[in-house]
């Protein structure tokens, strides 16, 4: 892999489950795509895997394959909508939620086999704060929050921001209000994590924007399909353009934390 090729790495999280985390994901990889970005969407839910499901994609192969040295990573890629390309994990299998530090990195050293064909790697975490949640977020140059209006979500996403916080010295987290109705309810969402970790944490959330509540949502879910790829027009859909936009403006990382092989030395030092 070249040295001098930076590669975004964003890990899309959420404390708990259930808050949209995996579409918010698929859709900011199509919308990065349309602006020209080389996309690879990592789900990292590696003991219960649904992007594929998400998608209506039949995966041959997938993470444990590789992992299992039965193939390679380009043998596990598969074209997901809108010219991003997908590494799907494997699903009930509990041994691919129990991996060691080291092989975190071999997965993701395998990414070096893919030179400089990667802009943006966005790693879908799983739920909760396992340690295989933490060590991709450790590992990851943005961290993007998704957050929705109910206290679980608040609370456990405080958990999160806490553990990384105190135990690895992250301070800097961007914040995504998922189906809210407004952007005055999304803000409204995002001032109330704020307060509570502003009281007792050092750290600093940016307000990254909404992705409204949209049937359409639901209706592409339901169809197997991005709801930027089903439905380009809805609300949902143009809030997470709007994302993009901001997400191809955050700055590019200088080295070493820009490139791939900075994410591998980070999950290695779990």
């Amino acid at each position: 892999m070249s040295k001098s090729h930076p590669v975004q790495v964003i890990a899309v999280t959420g404390g708990k489950g259930g808050v949209g985390k995996s579409n918010v994901s698929v859709n900011l990889g199509i919308a990065l795509a349309q602006k020209g970005r080389r996309v690879v969407l990592l789900d990292a839910d590696l003991g219960l895997a649904n992007i594929d499901v998400l998608l209506g994609i039949t995966a041959n192969n997938n993470l444990s394959d590789v992992l299992n040295g039965e193939c390679d990573l380009r043998d596990v890629l598969v074209d997901g909508p809108g010219g991003i390309k997908i590494v799907p994990a494997s699903s009930g299998t509990q041994k691919m939620t129990q991996l060691s530090p080291l092989e975190h990195a071999g997965l993701i050293n395998a990414f070096s086999e893919l030179g400089d064909q990667i802009d943006v790697l966005i790693v879908d975490t799983a739920a909760g704060i396992s340690e295989s949640v933490v060590s991709f977020l450790r590992a990851s140059q943005e961290l993007l929050l998704v957050v929705c209006d109910e206290p679980t979500s608040i609370t456990d996403a405080y958990a999160l921001i806490k553990l990384m916080n105190r135990d690895y010295g992250i301070n800097r987290f961007r914040i995504l209000a998922n189906q809210v109705r407004n952007e005055q309810e999304g803000r409204h969402l995002f001032g109330k994590l704020a307060r509570v970790t502003e009281r007792f944490l050092d750290v600093a959330l940016q307000y990254t924007g909404i992705v409204p509540y949209d049937e359409a949502v639901k209706k592409a879910v339901q169809r197997q399909r991005a709801v930027l790829d089903a439905y380009p027009r809805a609300k949902a859909s143009l809030a997470i353009k709007a994302l993009a936009e901001q997400v191809d403006n955050w700055p590019l990382p200088s080295s070493p934390r820009g490139h791939l092989e900075f994410f591998v030395e980070r999950l290695v030092e779990v």
